[in-house]
Order: structure tokens, then sequence, then C-alpha cells
């Protein structure tokens, strides 16, 4: 038996899924993924500056671990799963429903400012798309009326505007909070620029098995039992001294 070494899988998995994507859609979908996008995310760690104040984590392998260990049993389990029920429902203008999973990722969340982060980036998400223009008339509407406001719900929305798939569209989201969390990493402990690539080469890795999870996914599957996360945020609001939001 040949085994492939896995930045060669890695490779064609990407090709295969950009090879599906539309000249526009993909500049769209680099786009949606780019720390540019003036939405707030750089300014919050997720817990993770209070795991460093702990020395949990502490160098490039700690934090390799720290995040890989959120990615895999929180955001792929969850909020990527969330995200593409949302896509879905703004596929199909099923408003109702686009409704009843944004009031389930906003009363998931485990601290007080995890609902807030998700808030301010789902309304400044929101804002830009205004802004820019060229959006469906009936989802902006539809966008105005959620309130609270989910960054996965707005995520989604500009997604299926923009003819994203949906497949593409959970990569990007999956790959942006990776990069999000190595950033602050690099803020916090701080491991090198190198190492920081080390990090998301060997998270990236896993990004395709975790996105081909998350597509076949059932409602009964869905989790974000993740205690050590939970505390990690919610420790968070009290720490004396911090660079992050969150």
């Amino acid at each position: 038996m040949v085994v492939m070494p896995i930045v060669t899988v890695m490779k064609k998995d990407i090709q295969a899924l950009f090879m599906n994507l539309a000249d526009l859609s993909l500049m769209r979908l680099l786009q949606l993924a780019s720390p540019m996008l003036p939405v707030g995310a750089y300014s919050y760690s997720q817990g993770q500056e209070w795991v460093v104040d702990q020395h949990i984590v502490h160098d490039r392998d700690s934090a390799r671990t720290w995040i890989g260990d959120v990615l895999q049993f929180n955001v792929a389990r969850f909020e990527a799963p969330l995200l593409l029920r949302l896509y879905r429902a703004w596929e199909q203008h099923d408003f109702a429903q686009v409704a009843h999973w944004n009031e389930v990722f906003c009363v998931s969340r485990e601290a007080a400012e995890l609902r807030a982060e998700t808030e301010q980036m789902g309304y400044s998400m929101r804002r830009l798309m205004q802004e820019m223009g060229g959006f469906d008339e009936a989802k902006l509407a539809q966008l105005l009326k959620l309130e609270p406001l989910s960054f996965p719900a707005a995520f989604s929305c500009a997604a299926v505007n923009w003819e994203i798939p949906a497949e593409a569209t959970v990569s990007a989201y999956l790959w942006s909070w990776v990069e999000n969390q190595v950033s602050a990493a690099m803020k916090t402990i701080p491991v090198g620029q190198v190492a920081g690539q080390q990090i998301l080469a060997d998270l990236a890795a896993k990004l395709p098995g975790l996105v081909s999870a998350v597509m076949t996914m059932a409602d009964d599957e869905i989790s974000n039992y993740g205690p050590m996360f939970a505390i990690a945020c919610s420790q968070h609001e009290t720490q004396y001294s911090r660079l992050f939001r969150s």
C-alpha cells in the first residue's frame, strides 16, 4: 500500500475545491477569509489569552495543541455545522430557519465575552454588506431583523450572495478562525513568525477532514461540549491584565 504524504493529499483536496469555483467566486472566497475583513476578529483570543496567563499554553507545541483541540472539539463540531445550516437556509430563502439557527448560536455562547464577540462581528459584517452594496435586498432586510445577529449568520449570508459553494464557505470560516488564533498566540506567548507558520501548516492539514465531517454531520451530532474552553473564556472576563476582548 502506498501512503501519500499529507501535504500532497491536502494540496489535491484544495485544488479540487478551487477548480469548482468561478474566478469571481474564488476572489470573493479569499476576500471573505482575509484578515483584512473589517469585522474586528483580530481583537479576540477566545480564552487563549487566559491559558497563556496560566502557562497552559507557553510555546509552539502547546499553542498548536490548544488551538487544534478547540478547532476539533468546539469550532468544527458546533460553529461550522451551524454555519452550514445557516448557509442552506439563506440559499433556500428559508428565513424562519435562519432565525432559528442564529438564535441557537447566540444562546450557546459559553461566556458573556463570546456572546458580545459574535454580536459585534455580526453587526460589523452586516454593516459592511450594506455599505458595499450589491447584496440581495430580501436577505439584507432579514439580516436587519435579526437582533442579536451572530457572525456565522452574517458570514453565511455573504457567502450565499457571492455564490461561494457551501464546502468552500465552511473551509474559509475554519481557516480564518485558525489564522486569528495563531495570530493571537504570536502576540501573547510570543512565538516567532516561522513557528506561527508551522502551526498554520500543521492545522491546515486537518481542515479537509474536518470540513468533510461537517458536511455530513446530523443535527444530533452537533455539540459544543468543551469544559476547558468554557472555563478559559469565563476566566478571561476577570483577568487582571489583557490585550484581547475575549
